[in-house]
């Protein structure tokens, strides 16, 4: 695998393009004013155009897509981590960041450097300007990650699919395998026929011979997909339905699902398309001790020598490697045990991830009663409908008692506010239902008024509701060091 070359010459100046080079912090600022709000349609030639001026890059990686509207990150990371065990090079392209834009682009579940973050943000906005277009950030920071991973030799990149309306800049990649963690109801999608145009949006990506495979419970959703993917002459996995024992609540129920499909993906990835497969560079490598990979020629039970073998030379399994890890996403979804009190951020930005963290954390209250619980939630884009909001809410607090403290922050780039209900209203709405309820406009005000309001050790403090107030969490925490 070689290095991109540090020593490289620099960008031409404006003298040949018309711009000067920029430095991290201004491309930041650059990526920051760029930004499409999240039901504005992105424009996919925009990405086409930069692809084909760098030689179609995209069409050389290895690629696995995962879409969907609920689970993508942690079913993404999850799927990074199987590979790695079996000796793959990953590169993972997630959404959004939390703390900076190098998180979304990592391998070996390691964020670009700033400075190869600023070469390649460099590179593509200059090819950019000699075009003539202007992309957006979005499209800005895919096309980089296709460069990062192409320079990288990497084996195989992982690319989550971020627009709620499933028109993505990755949309242009052929991948290998094709995921659907999940689709949710939400106000947009009520109708059948509108779910099913999303779902065939989502499959414009596959082609023939891609592996499908989704964790969705919904039969009709996935007899759409199915048909779909027999219309693309691509091959249909059966859909996930177990979860993964991973031993500890909240996140065995939130996550489960998600390692499950995350297995999946991994086993498709190494069993038909790296040991089958004699021209794949991954192929090439010896993957030793593989918790994945089928035993050929191996039958029924083991035989009496196949067993002494393995009695002598244990190799590690999948059942091990699910004991081992814990199925987080490190400062997005977190549960801070040794913050007093104890912490769990989510960054659930819609009211079907926010049913499963509040499933887990009643899951969570059973096996170990909580003695105080708030929920702080932080909206940027206000709730429309409020009616199957405030029944969840209704139904949680019937079964656990706390308070809910909603709290206003700023989006990050490209979360854009939305006209609905505000927060003040809505306070009173919940207040209403006879459960406790604030509005707090400052988060640090927020948090501090729910950490009086808990025990230290066996109380509990819940941050979701967007992205963006995980990101108020830590600019707090680190206010505070």
């Amino acid at each position: 695998m070689k290095p991109i070359n540090s020593t490289k010459q620099p960008l031409q100046e404006s003298t040949n393009l018309g711009m000067t080079q920029y430095h991290y912090a201004e491309l930041i600022e650059y990526l920051d004013k760029r930004w499409l709000p999240q039901d504005e349609i992105i424009d996919l030639s925009m990405i086409k155009t930069l692809d084909k001026a760098f030689g179609f890059i995209s069409k050389d990686l290895t690629s696995i897509i995962i879409a969907g509207t609920n689970g993508k990150s942690i079913t993404a990371d999850l799927t990074a981590r199987l590979l790695q065990e079996e000796g793959l090079v990953v590169g993972s392209f997630l959404s959004p960041h939390i703390l900076n834009y190098n998180e979304r682009i990592s391998i070996k579940r390691e964020a670009i450097s700033n400075k190869l973050f600023t070469e390649l943000g460099n590179e593509v906005i200059s090819m950019a300007y000699s075009l003539a277009i202007e992309p957006d950030s979005l499209t800005i920071l895919t096309m980089m990650s296709f460069l990062y991973f192409h320079k990288m030799k990497i084996d195989v990149a992982i690319f989550e699919q971020s627009r709620k309306n499933f028109k993505d800049p990755v949309s242009i990649i052929n991948p290998v395998v094709f995921t659907i963690t999940r689709l949710s109801d939400n106000e947009t999608t009520t109708h059948r026929e509108e779910i099913n145009k999303n779902i065939a949006t989502l499959f414009e990506t596959i082609h023939s011979n891609t592996h499908v495979v989704s964790a969705d419970q919904n039969k009709s959703n996935l007899n759409t997909m199915e048909a779909l993917t027999k219309e693309h002459n691509a091959i249909w996995h059966m859909a996930i339905r177990k979860l993964i024992p991973l031993g500890y609540y909240p996140s065995e129920q939130i996550h489960g699902r998600c390692a499950a499909l995350a297995e999946r993906i991994a086993f498709i990835f190494i069993n038909f398309l790296v040991t089958n497969t004699t021209n794949n560079e991954a192929s090439n490598k010896v993957i030793t001790n593989s918790i994945l990979a089928k035993q050929k020629g191996r039958r029924g039970r083991p035989t009496i020598e196949a067993k002494r073998q393995s009695t002598l030379q244990p190799q590690k399994t999948v059942q091990q490697f699910w004991k081992e890890i814990t199925a987080t996403l490190p400062h997005r979804f977190q549960l801070l045990e040794k913050e007093k009190p104890t912490v769990l951020l989510d960054s659930a930005s819609n009211l079907d991830a926010l049913k499963n963290i509040l499933l887990g954390i009643r899951l969570l209250h059973y096996q170990k009663p909580l003695k105080g619980f708030t929920l702080i939630l932080g909206f940027t884009e206000n709730i429309s409908d409020t009616t199957e909001f405030l029944r969840t809410l209704r139904y949680f607090f019937k079964k656990t008692s706390g308070n809910v403290i909603l709290c206003s922050v700023n989006p990050l780039p490209g979360h854009h506010n939305k006209d609905g209900i505000s927060p003040e209203k809505l306070t009173n709405e919940i207040k209403a239902m006879k459960v406790k309820a604030k509005y707090i406009p400052s988060f640090t005000e927020a948090f501090q008024t729910a950490s009086a309001g808990v025990d230290e050790r066996n109380g509990l403090i819940l941050i979701t509701g967007s992205p963006s107030i995980i990101t108020e969490y830590w600019k707090y925490k680190g206010l505070k060091k």
